[in-house]
């Protein structure tokens, strides 16, 4: 699949901002899956300095500064994308939940070696029994686990209610379990601390999820949206993702612009300002659309 996606972030301050600082995770990346073929990054008003690097976890991180006064910041993202299917399916489902975790502490090729990094806990994510034995059931020695993965992914499903409201960018996992309702961030944590909890590297990948309207209507402008997801490493098949928001493992219309340990990793954007008053008004549109 072919895509073009632009992400535009619009901040208005209810008092001039003298200059600030920023870092943008919103630039698709490459995966085994998908393929950036392009990607801009517009910033009104103009930045002083600008510059991008690849992070720690080989994501495209954008900084920039701006030194002239404003009320209103504007960050347009346009890139695009070539996304393929998940290599990983049900049918070769790969090592079970046994040999995954054996083969996780004893192999010692670079992939497995990276992979460890992702068992350990992170700011948003602390194993606890309480994960453990939220999910344990599903985890049997002898299940592929990709499987027990899937499972998990519709119990969560099946389980939490999608509420926007329920929940901030700051709430932690057990306040989540407490009410049983969050949004994909919250779905996201609340997998990767189950298999972190049970012994296996998971990490939260952030991006976009192109929606489709009901039949006979057109697409809304802005209607597509900033989405979360996971992924879990399974020794000698690589890294298979998995959507606990949408009952689903990742298809073609997830679109990866990074993956870190936790939604922190991957803001898609920080920074500090000086000045601007408190509580700007935030607009964020995204529109997905096939070339």
């Amino acid at each position: 699949m072919l895509y073009r996606i632009r992400h535009t972030t619009e901040y208005v301050y209810h008092s001039r901002v003298s200059h600030c600082y920023n870092m943008a995770h919103i630039s698709p990346r490459d995966t085994p899956r998908q393929q950036c073929l392009s990607s801009r990054i517009d910033v009104l008003p103009g930045a002083a300095f600008s510059a991008s690097r690849t992070d720690y976890f080989g994501n495209q991180a954008y900084h920039f500064e701006i030194q002239k006064p404003h009320k209103k910041l504007v960050i347009t993202s346009t890139s695009d994308v070539r996304t393929a299917v998940q290599s990983a399916n049900l049918e070769e489902p790969g090592m079970t939940c046994g040999e995954a975790r054996a083969a996780l502490m004893d192999k010692s090729d670079f992939e497995s070696l990276l992979a460890r990094e992702f068992l350990l806990d992170s700011p948003m994510i602390k194993a606890s029994d309480e994960l453990r034995e939220y999910a344990e059931e599903l985890f049997e020695d002898g299940k592929p686990l990709l499987v027990a993965a899937l499972e998990l992914t519709r119990k969560i499903f099946a389980e939490f209610t999608y509420s926007p409201a329920a929940t901030t960018i700051a709430t932690p996992i057990h306040e989540v379990m407490a009410t049983r309702k969050g949004v994909c961030q919250d779905f996201a944590h609340l997998q990767i601390g189950c298999l972190r909890s049970m012994g296996f590297a998971a990490r939260y990948v952030s991006g976009y999820l192109e929606t489709l309207p009901p039949p006979g209507q057109e697409k809304m402008v802005g209607a597509d949206a900033s989405h979360a997801w996971l992924s879990v490493f399974i020794p000698g098949t690589g890294w298979v993702e998995f959507d606990p928001t949408n009952d689903c493992m990742a298809h073609e219309q997830h679109i990866v612009t990074a993956w870190g340990r936790d939604f922190y990793d991957v803001t898609p954007l920080c920074g500090v300002i000086y000045g601007g008053g408190e509580n700007p008004v935030l607009r964020v549109s995204v529109d997905v659309a096939r070339i």
